[in-house]
């Protein structure tokens, strides 16, 4: 008796590790050619303000569960950071995305509904919102930048939170 127990506990802690906090919604060199990704954080919701210094409330308020952050270089030199904030609901992530400042952008078509500001660019996917920030602004970087968000969209439309 104490094995099946045993069997079962383990088999539990399985199936939760395997759940929500497996997402990794950032693509590898096969699948954004020329992209290496480099060092991947994780933020819980009560410690965001780590990382979005003086904007965390903002997302709390729009029901951000976590947010993941990895970055990125490309063998032509360019250099980005992919934010993935993972919502309650896809309303809060279409909320995100609403409350951002469409000066100066353009609708892009990527995700559920996305817009470019030339060196970053913002979408949705699902419970998703996602920010891809170049490091410098040249009509390469935005067409390696776009790339990498595309690459970045596909693997969420595949492993939806």
């Amino acid at each position: 008796m104490r094995p099946l127990i045993a069997l079962l506990g383990v088999a539990l802690a399985i199936n939760v590790a395997c759940r929500r906090d497996s997402l990794d919604p950032f693509p590898d060199s096969t699948e954004a050619a020329g992209w290496s990704k480099g060092r991947v954080r994780n933020f819980a919701a009560s410690e965001l303000w780590r990382y979005v210094d003086g904007d965390a409330e903002r997302y709390l308020a729009a029901g951000v569960e976590r947010t993941l952050t990895a970055e990125y270089r490309h063998a032509k030199g360019a250099e980005a950071v992919v934010d993935v904030h993972v919502m309650k609901t896809a309303e809060g992530a279409r909320r995100l995305l609403q409350s951002e400042s469409a000066v100066g952008s353009q609708p892009i078509p990527i995700g559920e509904e996305g817009r470019s500001y030339g060196a970053s660019l913002t979408f949705r996917r699902g419970r998703c919102f996602v920010r891809v920030t170049g490091y410098e602004d040249s009509a390469v970087v935005r067409s390696l930048l776009l790339e990498l968000a595309r690459a970045t969209d596909r693997r969420l439309e595949r492993r939806q939170p």
